[in-house]
């Protein structure tokens, strides 16, 4: 499991904890079951704060991503179909509005984004 950390970024380091993680489970590289890090482990591996990745986990597992065993850890949840396709299409539509604002930025007509956006999914 890796995950790489920006002080660059606009988004708080739990953000960038939970995004990469689910970004992780949704690829199956993370699986149904695996064990997470401790969050202490974590939080050492990564040089944050405990209360960081505390506050990750707890988003992670609010927004039905891992559960936790007491005594035990915390581990990646059953794949819930409904969750997966919501967060996919989160996922989506924010790189669709990247990809929006940058067409815009430099001049794309939405005609010519639509065709982009219809050859890159047809490959």
């Amino acid at each position: 499991m890796e995950i790489l950390l920006s002080n660059a970024s606009d988004k708080p380091i739990y953000e960038q904890i939970m995004a990469q993680l689910k970004r992780q489970i949704a690829s199956g590289e993370l699986h149904e079951g695996q064990a997470l890090p401790s969050i202490r482990a974590l939080a050492r591996d990564l040089g944050i704060s405990v209360i960081t990745t505390k506050r990750a986990y707890q988003e992670l597992e609010r927004d039905g991503f891992i559960e936790t065993v007491t005594g035990k850890g915390c581990f990646v949840a059953r794949r819930n179909s409904a969750l997966w396709r919501e967060e996919t299409l989160r996922q989506v539509e924010e790189q669709l509005r990247s990809a929006a604002e940058s067409a815009r930025a430099g001049g794309i007509a939405f005609e010519e984004y639509l065709e982009l956006a219809q050859m890159v999914w047809e490959e």
